[in-house]
């Protein structure tokens, strides 16, 4: 389960103030994502073993995809399905934490509060 069902219960809910309801999603959020950077740095040094969980082919396919398009698809990490692996490839291509932070914070913190006013003043 994803946090926005408890996000969205808390805002409806009347529980906390509503723009730092935001920030601590959002904050958990970005963690989240840094942690997934974090393991993407440290993934290709498991790329030989039998167990490791994606083909060669597949790699070096989402390292063309991630080069092609760059940096900027980081401002897609909000979305479902997507975001976690985006964030992953971040870490492969050893994209600069800094330039991570600063695109992952503007996509998730974006999201938390569009997400806030949608309940709250559309609900």
């Amino acid at each position: 389960m994803g946090s926005e069902p408890v996000f969205i219960a808390m805002l409806l809910g009347g529980v906390g103030v509503p723009w730092l309801l935001v920030v601590v999603a959002s904050l958990g959020n970005i963690l989240g994502a840094v942690l997934n950077w974090w393991l993407g740095m440290e993934l290709e040094r498991f790329s030989g073993r039998r167990w490791f969980p994606v083909p060669p082919a597949a790699l070096e396919r989402a390292k063309r995809w991630y080069h092609r398009w760059g940096r900027w698809t980081l401002l897609l990490s909000w979305m479902p399905i997507i975001g976690d692996p985006l964030t992953i490839m971040a870490g492969v291509m050893r994209e600069r934490l800094w330039i991570f932070l600063l695109l992952v914070s503007l996509a998730k913190t974006c999201r938390f509060a569009t997400l806030a006013y949608i309940t709250l003043y559309w609900a």
